[in-house]
């Protein structure tokens, strides 16, 4: 099983990729968050430049934030950047869109945006919007077409998995493992998580800073798809409902994905401390050493080839490096 990173895009993010290379991990994944992150094509371009071997994608796209045209174009510039490195991995959104109050791209949009997408960098002329168009990038400005990139689909449910066995070169997963997740040749699976020390407590300010990010998806997952009755069903859950429910519900999802996958928010943060702590090793690959190489045998034993690691926290560094030696312990 490889073992790859991936960072909420920040302005230092260039150099984490830089790092991630020098200690070893296989691929470094950028999310696509444009409502709180610099632009993601942009801060990978900037990673290419400035590493050797390691892998570069977005993970995942959004499909709705740009014209498939603009991805297409984008996709061929990293290429030539960073030639024989480059995949790309598409989603329906989660903070890329439900952040800023929209809800998952539907599939059928998705299986369209992505034949599109694929025929552009094929060189081939496609509709799109009731018109024809075709990259007429001339020598120099993009590689000839065509350009070929591996690309991933991020998928849990049926439709999903779908457009994903169809259109897809692999499966991106997170949250949860997808049954089908061995039915991929590459199957990613983002995870977040802290190598703790022995004895080292839930609610330490070690877990809370490297940990608790990644813990509160829990929360913030748990109220997009199941609502308020679910959140509530879980411990803390109506700290962090009471703190959600001073939002007009026209403004509430600012309040629930504030800080998303960098920080908790200040529901986040008295969910936290009315002892929702306790459930760190349940949603996420936290625990000893030990632990966490369990959890990594049994994620490979059930499909995944590629474990895909975000980092929390003040100190990137030293988690990238605990994680990397629990995983190839």
């Amino acid at each position: 099983m490889e073992v790859s990173c991936a960072f909420p895009t920040a302005l230092e993010t260039p150099d984490h990729v830089k790092l991630a290379e020098q200690l070893g991990f296989s691929r470094a994944w950028v999310y696509d968050t444009p409502q709180q992150s610099p632009d993601v094509w942009m801060t990978l371009a900037m990673a290419a430049e400035r590493t050797e071997r390691i892998g570069l994608g977005p993970g995942v796209l959004v499909p709705s934030l740009r014209h498939p045209m603009v991805n297409a174009s984008a996709t061929a510039t990293l290429c030539a950047l960073a030639p024989g490195r480059v995949a790309v991995a598409f989603g329906t959104g989660f903070s890329g869109r439900r952040a800023m109050g929209y809800g998952a791209v539907p599939w059928s949009f998705m299986d369209a945006y992505i034949r599109a997408y694929k025929g552009l960098l094929a060189g081939e002329t496609v509709e799109w919007e009731g018109v024809s168009m075709r990259m007429l990038h001339p020598d120099g400005h993009a590689p000839a077409r065509p350009v070929e990139v591996p690309v991933l689909v991020g998928a849990l449910g049926p439709k999903g998995g779908k457009v994903a066995k169809e259109l897809g070169d692999g499966l991106y997963a997170t949250l949860s493992v997808p049954d089908y997740i061995g039915d991929f040749p590459w199957s990613a699976y983002l995870l977040w998580g802290t190598v703790l020390d022995d004895g080292e407590p839930t609610d330490s300010e070690h877990a809370h800073a490297a940990g608790g990010p990644g813990w509160a998806l829990s929360l913030h997952g748990a109220y997009e798809f199941g609502g308020p009755d679910a959140v509530r069903a879980l411990p803390g859950g109506d700290e962090w409902m009471a703190v959600v429910d001073k939002s007009p519900d026209d403004l509430a999802h600012l309040s629930v994905h504030n800080g998303h996958c960098v920080e908790l928010n200040d529901a986040d943060e008295a969910a936290w401390q009315a002892g929702g702590h306790a459930t760190l090793r349940d949603v996420t690959l936290s625990g000893t050493a030990d632990e966490v190489r369990r959890g990594l045998d049994d994620l490979a034993a059930r499909g995944v080839t590629e474990v895909v690691f975000q980092p929390c926290g003040p100190d990137v560094k030293t988690e990238l490096e605990r994680f990397l030696a629990a995983a190839t312990a």
